[in-house]
């Protein structure tokens, strides 16, 4: 797979989703409660579904926009990646 330019970005992203995650099971073990548990999971999901957001959006602006591509395998990879959306 070809490194794109978004691809450090989005590493930063996972990245910074992995440390809140790791605090979320802290919380957990420290026996916080539910809402700051909810609260803290929520911004973990958010992270992840924003950096796979940018990663889809990627791979259509750079990948699927080939002008000389006759449209037929874009369609079935576009397809393919529109369940993750």
């Amino acid at each position: 797979m070809t490194q794109h330019a978004t691809h450090p970005n989005i590493i930063r992203r996972l990245k910074r989703a992995e440390g809140h995650l790791r605090a979320v099971i802290d919380m957990f073990n420290d026996g916080r409660g539910c809402s700051e548990l909810a609260q803290q999971l929520h911004a973990v999901e958010s992270a992840v579904s924003s950096a796979k957001r940018e990663l889809i959006h990627d791979h259509i602006e750079n990948c699927l926009d080939d002008p000389t591509s006759n449209g037929k395998g874009t369609l079935r990879e576009l397809k393919a990646l529109a369940k993750y959306l």
